[in-house]
């Protein structure tokens, strides 16, 4: 029995730039044959298209992003300090390699099919609504992409509709 009460996405509340950006958050797929965790900093929550949403950003040699080009669904996993360990491990080690969930003991619970962690705070279960690729040209800060992209390896950016959110 899970022990997550589902709320409002208006109730979600807190300080989404800490959350996201300091605390970090794990996004999770699957695409039916392999389920994958990563760890992720960039991205953010708002109200979109009237609906709420969030955004994330995936680099496209990233194990994860392949899962996730192939399915409508994944999951953004928020975590008490506790598990810094498994966060920092998760955005370190490849999926390619390992069973990255079973390394860190997590706990895999699935809603409409999407997995999440028993472990996490909050979950979030989106829909993806929409995905395009950075590109250099699109920059107004021209200073960013020498910095950010080296190798020219842009994220692709997702906006989901949250369809569920699991708070403990």
């Amino acid at each position: 029995m899970s022990s997550f009460k589902e709320i409002a996405p208006m109730e979600i509340g807190g300080n989404m730039i800490k959350l996201i950006g300091a605390d970090w958050m794990l996004i999770t797929a699957t695409d039916g044959e392999r389920t994958n965790t990563m760890t992720a900093s960039w991205g953010g929550m708002g109200f979109l298209w009237g609906k709420p949403v969030t955004f994330m950003f995936i680099r496209p040699q990233r194990y994860t992003f392949g899962i996730v080009e192939k399915t409508d669904t994944y999951s953004l996993c928020f975590f008490d300090e506790a598990f810094r360990k498994q966060l920092n491990y998760c955005g370190a080690a490849s999926g390619r390699d390992e069973d990255k969930i079973q390394a860190c003991g997590f706990t895999v619970l699935e809603e409409e099919g999407v997995p999440y962690f028993a472990e996490a705070k909050l979950a979030l279960i989106c829909r993806k609504l929409y995905v395009s690729r950075l590109g250099e040209e699109k920059f107004v800060d021209t200073a960013i992409p020498p910095k950010a992209y080296a190798a020219k390896d842009y994220h692709h950016v997702y906006i989901g509709e949250i369809t569920k959110a699991l708070k403990k």
